[in-house]
């Protein structure tokens, strides 16, 4: 009986483990083109430079 529960605990975690990875790389994804789109659409400055869209 034991290694029968052993065994469905691992399996519930690595399913677990496969749908957090899952959700960090569509979130990884969208704030990839959320920083593309920054960096395409940055305004240019007074100076005719180009300024950085973030504050760091």
């Amino acid at each position: 009986m034991v290694p029968l529960l052993l065994v469905l605990l691992l399996a519930l975690i690595l399913f677990g483990a496969g749908f957090a990875v899952k959700i960090l790389w569509w979130i990884a994804i969208a704030v990839l083109v959320l920083w593309l789109l920054g960096f395409v659409m940055r305004s240019t400055s007074a100076g005719g430079g180009r300024s950085r869209w973030y504050r760091w």
